[in-house]
């Protein structure tokens, strides 16, 4: 057994203020309630909320003083994220990684801003996994990239064996977000700690599924810590025997006999893509899509066939 302690925070976030002190504060109330807890996870834009009016540059003060509550207690976290101004002058939701040391060792720009509403967030292109000693490894993505699951297998092919994934969801898809989380669960044969937040970050629900697809635990609309010690070599065996002892869909992946054409932009298989019109806010009362594709042919009028359980046959 690798045991590993992770908790994922679901708190309430302000709009338009710094929340770092009330992250601190959650911090320390995990460790004072959990001392065993080796890892915290807080939603999506925990630090600032979802109106990108106060990026910083990297490392700003908000991970300055997380880093020095993860070295005071000795716990990784993961910030959920925060806007950066890059050094390009754009905006990023980027989320960064702290070890129990106080060093901060990565951060990854969120692939697939929400758009079109985060129109003004750039995306990021690089993958972010990495190794908690002797433990094992980790994957991180955020919100909508989970919504495209390139990038969950990206990070599993990469070794990931658990997906930490913040989000900041206040909308009516919250139901289809976690399906979607435990589908990847599943899918990918990895756990899953998908961490919402509350009120401006959003409407709570935070999950953790097991590689098999299982529900670890199903939050509320309310302030929750979530500690849940897993086990990496649940990973590890369900990868190398299947799930239930059944698909190895990862190692089928892996030796697979076709080549997908669609990742290729130059192909033509992606051509019905381009006929979508383009990516913008929906209009009011707008009729986009409706009415657009070719006259359906007429359909020939066949005989009824009549079915064991039909009256007419008796």
């Amino acid at each position: 057994m690798i045991p590993f302690a992770i908790a994922g925070v679901q708190m309430h976030v302000g709009a338009m203020r710094d929340n770092t002190q009330v992250m601190v504060q959650k911090v320390d109330l995990v460790m004072a309630s959990f001392p065993w807890v080796q890892m915290i996870v807080f939603s999506e834009l925990a630090a600032c909320g979802p109106l990108p009016h106060a990026p910083q540059t990297l490392p700003g003060a908000h991970l300055q003083t997380l880093a020095a509550a993860a070295a005071r207690h000795g716990v990784w976290i993961v910030n959920g994220s925060n806007f950066e101004m890059g050094e390009d002058g754009r905006i990023y939701n980027t989320a960064s990684v702290i070890d129990a040391n106080g060093h901060v060792i990565r951060h990854y720009r969120k692939m697939f801003p929400f758009r079109p509403y985060e129109r003004d967030v750039s995306a990021g292109t690089g993958f972010c996994v990495f190794d908690v000693p002797d433990v094992g490894r980790f994957g991180l993505s955020i919100c909508y990239d989970l919504w495209f699951p390139e990038t969950t297998r990206t990070l599993t092919a990469m070794g990931a064996e658990v997906l930490l994934h913040p989000v900041l969801t206040r909308t009516i898809d919250r139901d289809v977000e976690i399906a979607m989380a435990r589908a990847a669960a599943a899918q990918f044969q990895c756990f899953v700690f998908d961490i919402n937040g509350l009120a401006a970050g959003g409407i709570g629900r935070s999950c953790v599924f097991s590689p098999s697809g299982s529900v670890l635990h199903q939050a509320g609309g309310q302030d929750e810590i979530i500690p849940i010690e897993v086990d990496l070599e649940q990973v590890r065996r369900q990868r190398e025997r299947g799930m239930f002892g059944l698909g190895q869909v990862l190692k089928s992946f892996r030796d697979r006999e076709v080549e997908f054409s669609v990742y290729d932009r130059n192909s033509g298989t992606d051509a019905f893509l381009h006929t979508l019109g383009p990516l913008h806010m929906p209009d009011k009362g707008g009729r986009a899509g409706i009415g657009t594709l070719a006259p359906a042919q007429t359909l020939q009028a066949t005989p009824h066939a009549p079915q064991l359980d039909d009256p007419a046959t008796g």
